[in-house]
């Protein structure tokens, strides 16, 4: 039997904040100097925000120097049968400690960090270590799509 012939096309905004909403793993590009890095993460989407958490380490590092992001999900079944959305955006870390308005997005960002594990920042929670919470603005977003069918 022959391979199908694709068809791709661009998925519309609300096709691709359909699809983020239905995950909650992608991956983050980040970038410093003449490096980047893409590592798997946890997220969970709100009002135009992505919102994550991590551990110290090079994502950090990386953001410090490059606010700038790329984040992506994918949703595959098949070698032509898949959609997948790239969200690009600025990165900001939430602070527990700070002014009022700070204090009130880090409340927010736990909030959205706990709809997935909802033990998060707790002496019961699984990933201790995953003590920074972070959210990434939706500045640009963009989707393919392909079909076999």
């Amino acid at each position: 039997m022959p391979t199908p012939t694709p068809t791709f096309r661009d998925l519309t905004a609300d096709e691709c904040r359909a699809l983020l909403r239905r995950h909650t793993h992608g991956r983050i590009a980040l970038s410093h100097k003449d490096r980047v890095d893409i590592v798997p993460i946890h997220y969970v989407l709100e009002d135009g925000w992505l919102y994550c958490r991590t551990a110290v380490g090079n994502k950090l590092e990386m953001a410090t120097h490059n606010r700038w992001v790329a984040f992506q999900v994918d949703e595959v079944e098949g070698l032509f049968d898949w959609q997948s959305v790239v969200v690009k955006g600025g990165l900001y870390l939430l602070r527990k400690e700070g002014s009022a308005d700070e204090a009130v997005l880090y409340r927010k960002g736990l909030a959205m960090v706990r709809r997935l594990i909802p033990e998060s920042m707790s002496p019961d929670d699984p990933v201790p270590e995953r003590a920074i919470i972070f959210r990434i603005h939706i500045d640009e977003l963009s989707g393919r799509a392909a079909s076999s069918r």
